[in-house]
């Protein structure tokens, strides 16, 4: 099974993955139908381009094939020039295929996966500016996205409260989300695996409690997707 699975990685995914490089305007294109057909004036996604950097990140961690860490050097480089706000700070949430900025929102969701991607990809690179960059938007989270019970989600470009329609679902608007919340904490293990930051470890500390405390249903032993607007916490 460990074979199929390293044969699969290395022949399916990862080939699938380099096929989508934009070599024209940088980083990944944004959109490929059922037909494997590549929309090359589609929007990118800076989510998108987070987790496709991770992934090439940590591909070449357990690899050490350079061509993945080459691979995850576009998307660093792709993150760092357009999908970073150089002005207000933060992450767009979408840029256009020639990493125009298109959808200015700035999402804690977002700034998250941008910490994931940047801690990866210093951990295989090795490149400062990366660790300083996921840094730079932990703080950044902490300063403006949160309040006394956790981390608020969504915010226009000038980090302005707005309403939070993107994680939202099934006529719910929900001000947080057991979502967002989930992936702040993976965001956070990773930069406090790479970087050791006392802060960090207590943001850590501090989301395991919420869960337990407001997220978590004990009477039905499950986490709830809107738990801390439901439960009124």
């Amino acid at each position: 099974m460990t074979e199929e699975i390293s044969r699969h990685l290395s022949e399916r995914i990862i080939p699938f993955w380099k096929s989508l490089r934009d070599d024209v305007y940088g980083g990944y294109y944004g959109e490929m139908d059922f037909n494997l057909k590549l929309d090359k004036k589609a929007v990118k996604g800076c989510i998108l381009n987070s987790r496709i950097t991770w992934f090439f990140a940590s591909a070449y961690t357990l690899l050490g094939d350079e061509s993945l860490l080459e691979e995850a050097r576009r998307g660093f480089s792709f993150m760092k020039k357009y999908c970073m706000d150089k002005e207000k700070g933060g992450v767009f949430w979408s840029v256009a295929y020639d990493g125009t900025p298109k959808d200015v929102t700035k999402h804690t969701y977002n700034q998250a996966f941008s910490i994931y991607a940047l801690s990866a990809y210093y951990e295989a690179s090795k490149e400062e500016e990366a660790l300083d960059m996921a840094k730079e938007l932990f703080h950044l989270i902490e300063t403006k996205c949160t309040d006394d019970i956790g981390y608020k989600e969504a915010f226009d470009r000038d980090f302005n409260e707005i309403v939070n329609d993107k994680l939202s679902e099934n006529g719910i608007i929900a001000e947080k989300t057991m979502n967002t919340l989930l992936h702040v904490f993976e965001a956070y293990t990773e930069l406090y695996r790479v970087s050791g930051m006392q802060e960090v470890k207590e943001r850590l500390k501090m989301i395991l409690d919420t869960f337990a405390e407001k997220v978590y249903n004990p009477a039905l032993g499950r986490l709830e997707g809107f738990g801390i607007l439901l439960r009124n916490m």
